[in-house]
């Protein structure tokens, strides 16, 4: 008998210890891939004379077929967002802006990505965020 799935624990991250261009300069957030392809979106932040910085989104409420991510990820992430926050993980070399939600759509990513900013001390309009255009039909 297999033991059942273990779900991904991402660890908390502070947004202080983030690059302090962050805070200080205009910033993008760009996807790599259109939204389309689920819980998680891969994508990075740039800013003018800045090494990108990678950063995907991640909806943590998908749980077929397995969760992405551990229960206490979860609910931890609904807590900051009821307060009007998000919460900011890490896998290896890759910030999360983790969010509730199963998918992650236009309007999504605009309030992560602006969330992301309030909490580096930037102003929400010193920040864009630019989608992929779906590819094929459907």
């Amino acid at each position: 008998m297999r033991p059942p799935h273990e779900p991904p624990s991402y660890d908390e991250s502070d947004p202080f210890d983030l690059p302090t261009w962050l805070g200080e300069s205009e910033v993008t957030w760009e996807a790599e891939r259109d939204l389309a392809v689920g819980h998680r979106v891969a994508g990075r932040l740039t800013g003018p004379g800045q090494e990108p910085l990678p950063c995907d989104l991640l909806a943590v409420d998908d749980a077929y077929p397995e969760p992405v991510a551990a229960n206490a990820l979860r609910v931890r992430a609904h807590q900051v967002w009821q307060y009007g926050e998000v919460l900011l993980a890490h896998d290896g070399d890759r910030a999360l802006l983790v969010v509730p939600g199963s998918r992650i759509d236009t309007d999504l990513a605009l309030e992560a990505v602006a969330r992301l900013a309030r909490a580096v001390g930037a102003r929400p309009d010193s920040y864009g965020v630019r989608l992929r255009v779906r590819s094929g039909g459907g």
